[in-house]
This record gives structure tokens, sequence and C-alpha cells, in this order.
């Protein structure tokens, strides 16, 4: 089995431990990893604000860096579910790159749901010592997600797990959305922020990485000392401890 790792642009320049992370959980079962490095940003951010001639520009070359990929694995949901909802939407007048971009959507999938759908992995031996608990992000749901993050979470050996009320809510990221409508995005973020605080976890586990920045900086500026995680990061034996 062959896997073509897609890092993602926050997780390239904010966040590299988490393709490290990545890197030894699928090793460990056996994967061959491949690093494209003509990769790129999924252009999302030109896409959700309307620039639909530069997303494509930009879905087109991702299309030649992932041609013939066995799989294409992402630590990002909402990267993801660009390529899976978005890229198709962008080439629908276009047949050959249309096909194309089906057959990349189709064999494209985030990181917790290839461990799910394709390893077949639904618990794990890890260790986490401490309270933790979960928040489920928007594109874990656009994407079909439901309870793989939060099954694996559970099964940590050591953790004492807390359902988040609200996990489901959207933590104020959404890409350009924090930067079109701030003052929103800053108060779906502290209501974000006061839930997670009052589960009294010593950790949340968050699965993409707009979400980690904007969850860590609500909690940061309340002077809480919560650690925002990526479940990859724990899988791994990284992180085993708050």
């Amino acid at each position: 089995m062959r896997v073509s790792l897609f890092i993602t642009c926050l997780a390239d320049l904010f966040h590299p431990e988490i393709g490290l992370a990545m890197v030894s959980i699928l090793r460990k079962h056996g994967v061959e990893l491949v690093f494209p490095r003509g990769q790129t940003c999924c252009g999302q951010p030109a896409f959700n604000t309307g620039n639909w001639a530069e997303a494509r520009s930009v879905a087109a070359r991702m299309l030649d860096v992932f041609e013939g990929s066995e799989y294409v694995v992402s630590p990002s949901a909402s990267c993801t579910a660009m390529i899976r909802e978005a890229f198709p939407r962008l080439f629908v007048n276009d047949e050959a790159l249309l096909a194309r971009s089906e057959a990349l959507a189709s064999r494209s999938y985030e990181f917790i749901e290839f461990l799910g759908k394709v390893l077949n992995i639904k618990s794990t031996d890890a260790r986490f010592d401490g309270r933790l608990t979960y928040h489920y992000t928007c594109h874990q749901r656009a994407l079909g997600m439901t309870t793989e993050a939060e099954d694996l979470v559970k099964s940590l050996q050591g953790v004492t797990y807390i359902p988040l009320d609200g996990k489901e809510r959207c933590c104020g990221f959404g890409g350009a959305f924090s930067i079109k409508m701030p003052d929103l995005s800053g108060h779906l973020a502290n209501d974000k922020a006061e839930r997670i605080i009052e589960t009294g976890a010593e950790a949340v586990v968050v699965n993409d990485t707009g979400c980690i920045m904007n969850i860590s900086g609500a909690l940061k500026r309340r002077g809480v000392p919560v650690k925002v995680i990526h479940l990859a990061r724990i899988l791994s034996g990284e992180v085993t401890a708050p």
C-alpha cells in the first residue's frame, strides 16, 4: 500500500509535528510513503472567497501533483473536503479535468478516516494519562465522519475522557470566514473555549490545523493552560500527557 502525503499549508508552516506524527503511525502499519514535493495550497481560500479562476488553477496543479497516487492522506478534514467536494465543482464544464478530479476525490482521505476505513484501525494501545475532551470539526462532518476520532480517543490507555457539550459547534475559524467576519468568528471561538474549560479537561483533541490555531488562541487569551492537540500526535506516542 502506497500513500502520498498531502500535508497542507497550515500544518507545514505552523504544525509540522503533525505531519511527522502521521509518518510515524503509517510506517508502523507498513504503509509506503511518498511526499510529492510539487504540492501547494489546495485552493480553498480562493474558492471560499469566490475567486474560482484562481482556485481552478491551483486545483489543476494538484491534479498533476497527485496523478497516479494510490491514496492521498491529509491531516486536515478541511483540505480533504476541498478535494472531494469542491474540485469536481470547479471542473464541471471540463470533461477531462472533471474525470481526473473525481478520481482524485475517490482516493483522498483525512488521516483518522484513512486509519478507520482503509487500515481498519478502530482502537489504539497508545497512552494519554490525563483528562481529555474532543472537538468534532465541521469538515469531519462534511466528509461523513461520525465517531471515528472520538472512538480512538476513548480507547486511549490511561485516559479520562470527558464529553464536550456542543462538540459539533463550529470553532469560528472557517478559513477566510475568520477574516471576513471577525466578530462572529471571535464569538464562536470564545463559546468553544468556554465549553472546553467547563469540562475540566487538561487537553482537547482537535483534528484540523485551522481549528487548532483558533481554539488555542481563544484559550490562551483566557490564560487557561489547556493543551490543544491533534490526535496523530497522541497515537504516535509523541504526546502522552497534558
